[in-house]
């Protein structure tokens, strides 16, 4: 019978695994438009991180079936593992999106989002970090996911306001307003994430 009962460090690495993922392609990111040498090369790898990340998620969700301990909610386990995924294929989206819409150039905004997309990803990682050890150390780190929330929030909602003001291609306003507010999701997903950290913490604490 003990040997049908999992060890809780499995849940933890297969989430940290899944961040570090994250942070890959976080990074990825911001190196395309940072350089934008060769975005479709770029988007590709992002593509395979995105397919690794789809399958870390796949052998969360069949070890939580699997699984008459877990080491906390079975309801918190399957909601980070979802909010996760999302970060991951939010970056994938905002990714497709400049090859789709033929962007010739990024531009300063996209990349600051970029970065801030990444600096979300890495803050994550640190929470999650934590699971299984030291809980009261995830929430400062939740609380720097929420600032940089904030501030992407903040560059979107500028950069859209500056589009309507200068932007005379309504078909370029269309493409760019899109690729904001897909990028802005992103950390829209990483405080997802936090959120549910958060709610890990009280109910173990």
């Amino acid at each position: 019978m003990f040997g049908l009962i999992p060890k809780d460090e499995k849940f933890f690495v297969l989430f940290k695994d899944m961040t570090t993922n994250i942070i890959e392609g976080a990074r990825l990111l911001k190196e395309m438009l940072d350089s934008y040498d060769d975005p479709q090369q770029s988007q590709r790898k992002i593509k395979d991180i995105e397919h690794k990340g789809d399958a870390i998620t796949h052998d969360i969700i069949q070890k939580l079936n699997k699984s008459f301990v877990t080491p906390f909610d079975r309801e918190d386990i399957y909601a980070l593992s979802a909010a996760l995924d999302d970060i991951i294929d939010l970056i994938d989206a905002s990714s497709i999106r400049f090859i789709m819409y033929n962007v010739e150039k990024p531009t300063a905004e996209a990349k600051e989002l970029a970065f801030i997309i990444l600096k979300s990803c890495e803050a994550i990682g640190r929470a999650v970090a934590h699971l299984g050890s030291k809980l009261e150390h995830i929430a400062e780190h939740c609380v720097e996911v929420n600032a940089l929330e904030n501030e992407a929030d903040r560059v979107c909602r500028e950069a859209i306001s500056r589009l309507f003001d200068e932007e005379k291609d309504p078909i370029r306003l269309i493409k760019w307003k899109e690729i904001y507010e897909t990028l802005e999701r992103a950390t829209d997903k990483c405080e997802d994430a936090a959120n549910i950290l958060e709610s890990v913490v009280v109910k173990n604490a």
